[in-house]
């Protein structure tokens, strides 16, 4: 068994989990696996395949693991030679027998940068906000899922100028929670949302409808970390240094469209 990290920019994709006739991330890395004689033709997934999450459409990630039965050959280099160029693998570790990706990890980070200038919201009512939903709660008025609602999760608030970077940890995550999260924060933030909303949400009282909370875009969360405490990872160079030139680049073409929206903002009547 061999466990890799995947980094990718979930914007043209409908998410991780391979589905038919639509982009995903899996599909990419399945596709790339029979390129390299990896994956037959006619087989589904490889031997033991499992993957840390299932990230919603438009959701990137910096840590996305995938592990499975592979040859001693296949470093991330390797990999990368038939992954198309948004998704990245940079980091392996070799795996004991029966390790799951999903079951054995300890651990998830997920990141969410939200643009909030400073003007427009109150960092002090997002971090008592953010506190107040960190610890252990039913969130099931913060995800669509009917089961597995109850999650102790931890949470941190930073400002990195007109961005809050909001960071949440769990062992697991609910669909949807962390964005769902975002959104009642940021209402609270910008006032839209009364504080007293946190423990209606946070109550036994099923919420729907209007009373319900929609989730923030799915543009600015990334999956940032996922700990496994048996597993070593070593850091392919080639590998990292291809990820960071192909995200550079995309760094830049983003940062150039946001000048020139500003700019045509700024001349506008």
């Amino acid at each position: 068994m061999r466990a890799f990290r995947i980094a990718y920019d979930g914007r043209p994709y409908r998410g991780f989990q391979r589905q038919p006739d639509v982009a995903t991330v899996e599909g990419e890395l399945f596709d790339a696996l029979r390129a390299l004689s990896v994956l037959a033709d006619d087989a589904g997934k490889p031997p033991g395949y499992a993957a840390a999450g299932r990230t919603d459409a438009g959701v990137s990630a910096v840590a996305q693991t995938v592990a499975f039965g592979a040859p001693d050959w296949l470093v991330p280099a390797a990999l990368n030679g038939e992954l198309s160029e948004g998704v990245r693998a940079w980091a392996y570790a070799d795996a004991p027998a029966g390790f799951h990706a999903t079951r054995d990890a300890a651990r998830r980070e997920y990141t969410y940068h939200l643009y909030a200038p400073p003007a427009g919201v109150d960092d002090r009512r997002a971090r008592e906000a953010l506190d107040r939903l960190a610890g252990e709660h039913d969130f099931r008025n913060l995800t669509p899922d009917d089961g597995g609602t109850v999650r102790d999760l931890e949470t941190d608030l930073a400002r990195d100028g007109d961005f809050l970077r909001l960071g949440f940890w769990a062992d697991g995550f609910a669909r949807q929670l962390v964005r769902r999260t975002v959104s009642l924060v940021a209402g609270v933030a910008s006032g839209g949302i009364p504080p007293s909303r946190i423990e209606r949400v946070l109550s036994d009282e099923l919420l729907s409808g209007p009373e319900g909370v929609a989730p923030a875009s799915a543009a600015g969360l990334v999956l940032t970390g996922v700990a496994y405490p048996a597993l070593d990872f070593r850091v392919d160079p080639d590998a990292a240094a291809s990820a960071r030139d192909v995200f550079e680049e995309r760094h830049a073409e983003r940062a150039t469209t946001a000048r020139v929206a500003g700019a045509i903002r700024d001349e506008v009547g």
